[in-house]
């Protein structure tokens, strides 16, 4: 690897820190409470601090559900007097999270995958609930991860259904809001179903978004907002993804009864429930983003950021990516460019059995292979990673390829191109030395990536 090339990784690093920085669960949540003279103090909107709720609640029940659930609670209770809560806090975070605290209840669940952990923490949840009244609130402090986190099956619906749902959604390449709204529809907490059992106590979300659009009802499938999906809606995405023939009777027979109107649907807009629920947007990927980009100008990069956030199967992406720097790069003046993105791309395993990864890996694997295809000139850096330091069922956030990738990979024995057919981007990576393993970072907003490139003489 030239000096040029370490260089730029060393700036791709940096900026990813950066992008992580931005999206720090415990300052966000810091900047949006404050307590005088008994009175709560939430702001509504972090670009306009005068903007706020404000209430004398009697009692406040906190909760914090997601991966950064125990940063966002730690900071909380730095704000809000001891005197002023409830109960203890309850905070459901992935086990890779989990910061033990004596003054919460602490409960560890599985992700991606719910398990029977995450339903007991459930369960938790909803008696705690039950004891809400008038004039309290439920404040609710969400983050990436909560819809895996806090499994609740509706009832004749068992957790083994929704794992087997889940992992059919996965493996067909559905999208989050896909995923998400077939889990509102088998789920007694999402889709507004926290805010119903919280009634008549008034809700607040302070949210750290990890979706792209930041839409509330996605976001750890919006326990406290209203849903604008159907069972119908739900039924379809099972259809069109190819996984209604071999989902559960179970979860036929539930969706079926709540397209007849048998089972009721989740929150809607119109519902009394909602007018003593609001929410806060704290953090987010585009918060991310910005600050990255900030960050590459102070370097000295010409910087853009990617048009559209990254959507879609990782390997067309990456192709097109690639594709589209190629084509700019060759009339850029610049010395020094970076491009700059978030997102959220998929992969669609199949029928056959895949080899390890994720869709950082893959992404990043397939850029390095499209770039070589379109002759990239110059040296260049590609990185993509998890916010929240994990990609797929490994122990990478992703990876980080240059223009020696291919060459190091395939000097280590491994064909990158069949490694990229078979889902299998981790051990190609490893073997390049081009994994980015940064452990659970304590937060999540999405996926982020970043180009750097530096021009050099013909």
């Amino acid at each position: 690897m030239n000096l040029s090339s370490a260089n730029l990784r060393t700036d791709s690093l940096a900026l990813f820190q950066t992008g992580l920085a931005a999206a720090d669960p415990r300052d966000a949540v810091r900047q949006c409470l404050r307590v005088d003279d008994g009175t709560l103090r939430i702001m509504l909107d972090p670009k306009h601090p005068d903007t706020l709720r404000q209430g004398q609640w009697r009692n406040i029940h906190l909760m914090a559900i997601g991966k950064a659930a125990c940063a966002m609670a730690e900071a909380a209770c730095e704000v809000i007097p001891a005197s002023l809560l409830a109960s203890r806090p309850i905070v459901v975070t992935h086990y890779a999270n989990v910061r033990p605290n004596p003054n919460f209840d602490l409960l560890g669940a599985g992700h991606p995958l719910p398990d029977a952990a995450g339903v007991r923490a459930a369960e938790i949840v909803i008696e705690r609930l039950s004891h809400t009244k008038a004039g309290e609130l439920v404040l609710v402090l969400l983050s990436g991860g909560g819809s895996a986190l806090l499994p609740s099956p509706a009832d004749g619906i068992t957790l083994a259904d929704k794992i087997r749902i889940t992992e059919q959604l996965l493996a067909s390449g559905a999208t989050i809001d896909a995923i998400n709204c077939v889990r509102k529809h088998l789920s007694k907490l999402k889709g507004g179903g926290l805010a119903r059992h919280a009634h008549p106590a008034d809700v607040h979300a302070l949210i750290l978004s990890d979706v792209m659009g930041d839409d509330p009802s996605a976001i750890a499938s919006g326990p406290t907002v209203a849903d604008a999906t159907t069972f119908a809606d739900a039924i379809a995405v099972l259809q069109n993804h190819g996984c209604w023939q071999d989902a559960p009777a179970a979860i036929k027979h539930h969706l079926q009864q709540g397209a007849l109107g048998l089972r009721p649907e989740t929150l809607k807009a119109d519902d009394p429930i909602l007018a003593g629920c609001r929410h806060s947007l704290i953090g987010s990927n585009r918060h991310s983003v910005d600050a990255m980009v900030e960050h590459a100008r102070a370097l000295g990069y010409d910087t853009t950021i990617h048009a559209q956030p990254l959507c879609g199967e990782a390997r067309i992406i990456a192709a097109a990516w690639a594709a589209d720097v190629s084509r700019l790069s060759a009339s850029r003046t610049a010395t020094r460019s970076a491009w700059v993105a978030g997102g959220e791309t998929t992969v669609t395993l199949g029928k056959t059995l895949p080899g390890i990864g994720g869709r950082n890996q893959e992404l990043a694997l397939a850029f390095a292979l499209a770039a070589e295809r379109h002759e990239l000139r110059g040296d260049w850096c590609f990185l993509s990673g998890g916010s929240d330091g994990c990609d797929g069922p490994t122990d990478a956030a992703g990876a980080l390829v240059d223009g020696g990738s291919l060459h190091r990979c395939r000097q280590a024995g491994i064909d990158p191109l069949a490694a990229l057919a078979d889902h299998n981007a981790y051990p190609a990576l490893k073997a390049a030395g081009d994994l980015l393993l940064t452990g659970a970072t304590g937060t999540n907003v999405a996926d982020l990536q970043i180009l750097l490139m530096r021009s050099t003489p013909d």
